[in-house]
């Protein structure tokens, strides 16, 4: 845990750095050094929020993976409102023919928003001026937003004595019966006596346990055949977030739609709403209904939501009720399927990384795949990729229902027998020391 905060920590200081340089940054191969650093330091903090919050809720954990996704959504959609004042209509450079280049900066501006595939050499923009753009302003307020969440994880770190220059003084935040909820009253007494067993079972400690070959070994291969598959759904589903949020303004303002640019931009920001909106009435709803159950409404909506968009292909109107359909399907289908799959592999926190890994390298392959295949093919080409993907997701769910029905489940004398079960309660009573 406490390699998991340092690492919080660092990534999450690295990111208000980040944004405080960017405007600082006059040469195209620094920003993109920069922009890697963030990059990564994002990826650390995604792949240990969820991991950690698995490790340390275990069955609860669903109810706080869609509330540590609902932030995400959130942010998404905060940001923009945030940056907007900041960019302007006009020139942010004063030069000779400013005026004539002036009036063409509404229309390139909604172009490149987002991904815009379309032709813009023939606009004349000066090069050389006085540059008087406020965008940098934008960059350092949301450097200022993000400056607290390192401040919280360093007090976090300080307060459960895991700094090491301060580790006498302070009292930890939370006992561990406080962080367990699934610790009944009757349980009290089982959780003490195995908080005091020893530290047998491999890789709880490390922060890289589940990269250990030696956790690997006797393993089914419905183990491996569970996070392949797992991985392969949020490939899709995250795939599928990626793509339709960055290409629905290319392929509202195309034919045979032909959307004003202006309402075609409430599109994204549209289907990012009900994202958000969709993680938060999954948390309430996560505390009734089985991971597995959510995940397969979740798949079955987006395929259904993508026939229609199909069907209904020229109809302006059904494209917004499609888009908002689709933000409330996809918005629980990663918190679900972490939690369904770390339910089936007993909680050992591995196939988080793997999930994780899987739903980023999907959300960046797919947006290349479908941005050449809308160049070549025109702007239908955007919903039948977005059917397939869905076809893909449901199959590979399927294939996970299969492999979970296979997957030898231990015995009641064997689980409480196991070091894995005696090393949940050491875990949380290094919390709280």
């Amino acid at each position: 845990l406490a390699q998991s905060l340092l690492a919080l920590f660092a990534s999450s200081l690295a990111i208000s750095l980040v944004f405080a340089i960017i405007p600082l940054c006059h040469n195209v191969v620094v920003l993109a050094v920069v922009m890697a650093v963030a990059g990564l330091a994002m990826g650390c903090i995604d792949t240990i929020s969820n991991m950690q919050l698995v490790k340390i809720y275990q069955k609860d954990s669903a109810i706080f993976l869609q509330a540590l996704h609902f932030f995400v959504g959130f942010g998404a959609l905060l940001s923009p409102l945030i940056a907007d004042p900041f960019l302007s209509d006009t020139n942010c450079i004063l030069a000779n023919g400013t005026a004539n280049a002036s009036s063409n900066l509404p229309h390139i501006r909604k172009s490149l928003v987002p991904h815009h595939p379309g032709n813009l050499s023939h606009y004349d923009l000066p090069m050389k001026g006085m540059v008087v753009t406020r965008v940098s302003y934008a960059f350092w307020i949301m450097a200022l937003i993000n400056l607290p969440v390192p401040i919280a994880v360093f007090f976090l770190l300080y307060k459960e004595r895991m700094v090491p220059c301060f580790n006498g003084s302070s009292h930890p935040l939370l006992s561990a019966d406080e962080l367990a909820l699934e610790t009944r009253p009757g349980d009290k007494d089982e959780l003490s006596t195995a908080g005091q067993r020893p530290h047998t079972a491999a890789g709880h400690e490390d922060l890289f346990s589940c990269c250990q070959s030696k956790n690997f070994r006797g393993a089914s291969y419905t183990y491996f055949a569970v996070h392949i598959t797992g991985a392969l759904v949020l490939f899709m589903t995250d795939g599928i977030v990626g793509e339709y949020s960055g290409f629905v303004y290319s392929y509202a303002v195309e034919e045979p739609l032909s959307v004003v640019h202006k309402v075609a931009g409430y599109l994204p920001s549209l289907f990012w709403g009900f994202i958000t909106l969709g993680r938060l009435i999954s948390i309430p709803v996560s505390y009734r209904m089985k991971p597995a159950t959510m995940v397969f409404i979740n798949v079955v909506g987006v395929l259904i939501t993508f026939l229609l968009l199909l069907i209904f292909s020229s109809s302006v109107v059904f494209l917004f009720v499609g888009t908002a359909s689709l933000g409330l399907f996809l918005s629980s289908t990663f918190p679900s399927m972490l939690a369904y799959t770390e339910d089936i592999l007993q909680y050992k926190g591995c196939a988080t990384t793997v999930l994780v890994t899987g739903a980023g390298i999907g959300e960046m392959v797919l947006q290349l795949l479908v941005g050449s295949i809308i160049h070549d093919r025109g702007s239908y080409s955007f919903l039948v990729c977005g059917m397939i993907f869905g076809c893909l997701a449901f199959t590979f769910y399927a294939l996970l229902v299969f492999f979970h029905r296979m997957y030898p489940k231990p015995s009641p004398e064997l689980d409480e027998a196991s070091p894995d079960k005696a090393a949940v309660p050491e875990d949380m009573g290094q919390y709280q020391r």
